[in-house]
């Protein structure tokens, strides 16, 4: 048993926690989703395409527990799943952000 690597299993869950934000498209709806709640039509205009690809990528978030949804009246309201996504996504941020600085 390796001591230093965390478990076999552990590493196969990040790696594909990473994979679901690797995605341009799925990042995108992720940064849109930080500080709001928003329906598929709102993320639809931001972030400029169909419905039925923000539908596909939603649903592949909320499978990897990044997202989460609610139901208001006729509308489903996605947000982030918990602020573990939003650290790891600031986290990201600032980090790109403070080499950018450096160059």
């Amino acid at each position: 048993m390796n001591k230093i690597l965390p478990e076999e299993n552990m590493i196969k869950e990040m790696n594909t926690f990473f994979n679901g934000i690797s995605d341009f498209t799925r990042l995108k709806i992720l940064l849109a989703l930080i500080d709001n709640e928003l329906c598929v039509f709102e993320l639809e205009e931001i972030i400029g395409m169909s419905k039925s690809a923000i539908s596909h990528q939603l649903r592949y978030l909320k499978n990897l527990h990044m997202v989460k949804c609610r139901k208001s009246g006729k509308n489903v309201i996605y947000s982030l799943d918990d602020d573990h996504v939003k650290e790891i996504i600031g986290v990201a941020f600032e980090h790109l952000s403070h080499i950018k600085e450096e160059k």
